[in-house]
């Protein structure tokens, strides 16, 4: 990803090359292992106004020619990687789970598919065009002290988190029945939501401020990161938002099953620590609140263990689901649904020009379609990348306990390999930065439960 990253985002030229007279300027959106790597360097002579002058041309040319190919080049490696024509519905009677809904896909329904006349596949299209895109953007001012204005090739992550928290953002205010009339003004609720996640520090949940408070994670313009750091920059984004404003209409719970998140495992669920992570978000004033929670995982070494996907693709059936931050290495998706053993995600991996929302406009008609998707597409869940977060939204403590119910169950069903478990105290547990398992365990006993240790 790193050399990719590289091919695009323009790096700051070597001030020791800026002393010689004479000097080699290159294009770093080039790969460097072109056959033809000499003819992309051109000799600069500083004693030659007129070549100098040619020289100038010729690079601006170059430059303008790259600029142009770059959305090609992206679309290429996003076909390599999650595959060019997985759209569209993968099975056309298998039911599908699309954050806790479900539609079932009768055997007539094909026929019915490009239309808009209330079908089941019509509906589940009108559903997943309603949950909220974000994508990378070009033309937003730099971040922090670099020359980033756009986060092209290393911004899919961030980018697919935004989409999670935004959808539970929209399931607080708005509710999952909610979907989006593009033939009427969009409603301020709806408005309210995206006008956080605008590219600048003014907004409250930018790439900007996640990247300012995400540093100590390993956030930084220009690297990717995987779903741990990020979860954990959103923490840490949200407390600090709430002691400046009332931003985020809810508190927020990490579940991870050791202190760097990267170690695997089950994670455990701790009653206590969640109902703890309410009563500070309200500031002692109610024993709870909205809750987001957010569990990292871990799920094999390559791949996806084909022993958690039973369970992975049970979760989208929680009515408390927001989906998964997941993809394939270096390249992130979210992902909202399920059919079979194919997950539909919306996709990050387009540029799009950056655009303001701003809720204070009512008599001015704010166009959102970039962010929405109606095209459906899918990956296998068996090729995803091992490292992902799961995201539920919990309204009330009733639905926290209905989650926890689902989960508990989910567990013992799960022949081995529960995705996470559920405590009710710290008794069982010995709590870092997250719940963990207490290693009191004898060696055999440890030594049973290896396949934990991923």
């Amino acid at each position: 990803m790193k050399a990719l990253t590289d091919r695009f985002v323009p790096q700051p030229s070597s001030s020791k090359s800026e002393k010689h007279e004479t000097s080699l300027v290159s294009s770093d959106s080039e790969p460097s292992d072109n056959n033809n790597n000499k003819s992309k360097f051109t000799l600069r002579s500083e004693s030659s106004t007129s070549g100098h002058k040619q020289v100038c041309a010729a690079t601006w040319t170059s430059l303008v020619k790259k600029v142009s190919m770059a959305s090609g080049a992206i679309k290429r490696f996003h076909d390599r990687v999650l595959g060019p024509n997985r759209t569209g519905l993968p099975s056309t009677t298998s039911d599908v789970w699309l954050l806790g809904v479900c539609y079932k896909i009768s055997e007539d329904e094909p026929s019915k598919e490009e239309t808009d006349d209330g079908s089941v596949v019509a509906e589940l299209k009108q559903d997943f065009s309603s949950r909220i895109l974000m994508t990378y953007r070009k033309g937003f001012e730099p971040i922090k002290d670099t020359t980033y204005t756009s986060d092209v090739n290393w911004g899919c992550m961030i980018r697919s988190s935004q989409m999670l928290f935004a959808q539970a953002l929209l399931f607080h205010r708005l509710g999952r029945s909610w979907r989006i009339n593009k033939s009427e003004q969009p409603e301020q609720d709806y408005l309210e939501t995206l006008e956080p996640f605008g590219d600048s520090e003014a907004s409250a949940f930018s790439i900007h401020n996640l990247i300012l408070v995400g540093e100590s994670y390993g956030l930084a313009a220009g690297s990717w990161v995987g779903p741990y750091a990020i979860c954990r920059s959103w923490e840490s984004l949200a407390c600090k938002k709430r002691k400046q404003t009332d931003s985020l209409p809810m508190a927020i719970h990490i579940v991870s099953g050791s202190e760097d998140g990267e170690r695997g495992g089950a994670p455990v669920l701790c009653i206590e620590d969640a109902t703890k992570s309410c009563v500070e978000f309200s500031r002692g004033e109610d024993e709870w609140a909205p809750l987001l929670l957010l569990v990292p995982l871990v799920l094999g070494l390559d791949r996806v263990n084909p022993r958690y996907i039973p369970s992975l693709k049970a979760t989208f059936a929680f009515p408390q689901s927001l989906g998964v931050l997941g993809g394939k290495p270096g390249a992130s998706t979210y992902i909202v649904g399920v059919q079979d053993d194919n997950g539909f995600y919306l996709d990050p991996h387009d540029v799009q020009q950056v655009v303001t929302v701003n809720k204070g406009t009512p008599d001015v008609v704010v166009d959102t379609s970039s962010y929405h998707c109606n095209v459906l597409r899918y990956v296998p869940l068996e090729s995803l990348d091992p490292s992902l977060a799961l995201g539920f939204y919990c309204r009330d403590k009733c639905d926290f306990d209905d989650l926890c119910l689902r989960a508990s169950k989910l567990a013992e069903e799960s022949k081995g390999a529960p995705l996470f478990t559920v405590t009710q105290s710290h008794s069982l547990v010995t709590h870092h930065s997250s719940c963990e398992f207490v290693e009191d365990d004898t060696e055999e006993e440890r030594e049973e439960d290896d396949w934990q240790l991923l």
